[in-house]
């Protein structure tokens, strides 16, 4: 190889390959993880083990590590927010990934449960969460989804335009809520800031499809909408700014715009909100340069700004809200994949890159695609050779982009068969698991105290079919 026409970027990851190889990088992969004479382990089992029980690709949750990490939002904002006598909910966003288990462990936790589509009620439903544990998101709600919601006694429901505040309260009438039985509502604000790693995971800018705008008065208009319907309770304010977020900057931000914009309604209708909700998007590391947020830090940051913009407003601390998914959910999973083809190709700057493929792609982590998002991977079946080759880990779609990682460094005698494993993919892998090219959307398996669990089972050829009805 040329290596004097490496790239600076090429060279580091080239050189760091070896010692990768050799360890493991706490803050990315999951706490039970551990290397055992060179091969990966996970709460006790080999992943070799896990591949020949499950086959590739699959999902694999450490769920130690999924109760450890919502207990920590849990605990971490009760204990920061106590001094001030304020409640804190955590709710699951179960965007990030949701199925029955999931529901389930979050709730055991201590946690309540956001959902933004029909389909993620049902899951909620199946899973035999109460509805007041339950909140229905989204921008465009169908009838369906709001009566659902409503006949499910869902804790509340974010409205997300003017529009949709009228057609909740019409649909609630139609029910027969009335005032006695109101319909509780929070209403999602566009507080402006400017925070994330993608613009299109952003979700605070003025000029996107997530709620009403504090410019222009449109977020005070649809509070007060809120207020003039009997059968509407209007619990509070709701923002969510951005995802994988790493600085606390923004959070102290939108909470002083949050609290800001609830005393002028109260100011000028005589209504206090009793809620807020923060949002969520607190970043993680999925490459070892990253620094995932300081849960514990962050929650008492916010807990002071709270304290301090409220007596500067001369009004109360309300109740808070907060909705962390990947941060709960992303850590704690690896996906796992079988090398097949391994293609040596030289550029035209004389640099050999070694193209792996695996049995998956961009059916199950679109990240990187979508986001040019980052991946931590290792050889997971063996120690492998202390030499290393610059190699891109690319998917079997007929895509060129299907490609997870662009540049990692692997053991230079990687070869077919072998175990790669990713980490830090419980977040939007599965939830965006499609079957482009007609592949089979991968099982999730959960592992704990040296036994593996099947949490949603591997499609078939049967399911496809059973679809196709031609």
């Amino acid at each position: 190889m040329n290596t004097a026409a490496l790239t600076p970027e090429e060279t580091r990851i080239l050189a760091a390959g070896p010692s990768q190889q050799a360890e493991l990088a706490a803050h990315v992969w999951p706490s039970t993880a551990t290397l055992d004479d060179g091969a990966l382990t996970l709460a006790g089992i080999n992943v070799a083990e896990l591949v020949e029980q499950h086959g590739t690709p699959s999902f694999i949750i450490d769920e130690q590590h999924f109760r450890d990490r919502a207990r920590l939002f849990r605990d971490s904002f009760r204990h920061a927010f106590q001094p001030l006598g304020v409640d804190v909910d955590v709710y699951y966003a179960g965007k990030s990934f949701l199925s029955v288990a999931i529901a389930k462990w979050a709730v055991e936790e201590g946690l309540r449960v956001d959902t933004c589509t029909g389909g993620e009620l049902a899951i909620v439903e199946r899973a035999g969460i109460p509805g007041e544990a339950v909140g229905l998101h989204g921008n465009n709600k169908s009838v369906a989804e709001i009566s659902r919601a409503i006949n499910g006694g869902v804790g509340r429901i974010v409205a997300d335009s003017l529009s949709e505040i009228d057609l909740i309260a019409q649909t609630a009438r139609s029910l027969g809520r009335t005032e006695a039985d109101s319909v509780p509502v929070m209403v999602r604000i566009t507080t402006g800031i400017h925070a994330g790693g993608h613009e299109f995971i952003s979700t605070a800018r003025e000029d996107q499809k997530f709620g009403l705008s504090l410019v222009g008065g449109q977020a005070l208009e649809a509070l007060k909408r809120v207020l003039s319907h009997p059968n509407l309770k209007l619990l509070g304010a709701h923002a969510h700014i951005g995802s994988q977020i790493q600085d606390s900057t923004a959070f102290e931000l939108n909470a002083r715009k949050m609290l800001e914009l609830r005393k002028t309604l109260s100011t000028e209708t005589g209504y206090l909100m009793p809620e807020l909700d923060l949002g969520g998007g607190y970043g993680i590391a999925y490459v070892p340069e990253d620094q995932p947020i300081d849960v514990s830090k962050l929650a008492q940051t916010l807990a002071d700004t709270m304290q301090s913009v409220a007596a500067e407003l001369k009004t109360s601390v309300p109740r808070i809200s907060i909705e962390p998914g990947r941060a709960i959910v992303g850590p704690t999973t690896i996906t796992l994949y079988t090398v097949g083809t391994i293609k040596p190709v030289t550029t035209d700057e004389g640099v050999v890159r070694t193209y792996v493929s695996i049995d998956g792609g961009m059916s199950d982590n679109i990240r990187p695609a979508l986001y040019d998002a980052k991946y931590t991977a290792r050889l997971a079946n063996r120690p492998g050779a202390t030499e290393a080759v610059l190699a891109r880990l690319v998917g079997k779609h007929c895509e060129s982009g299907d490609i997870v990682i662009n540049d990692l460094a692997l053991p230079a005698d990687i070869a077919p068969g072998d175990i790669i494993a990713v980490a830090a993919t419980g977040a939007y892998g599965r939830s965006m698991a499609s079957n482009y090219n007609n592949i089979l959307k991968p099982p999730v398996i959960t592992v704990k105290n040296g036994q593996s669990t099947v949490i949603v089972r591997r499609e078939t050829e049967d399911d496809l079919l059973r679809l196709d009805v031609g």
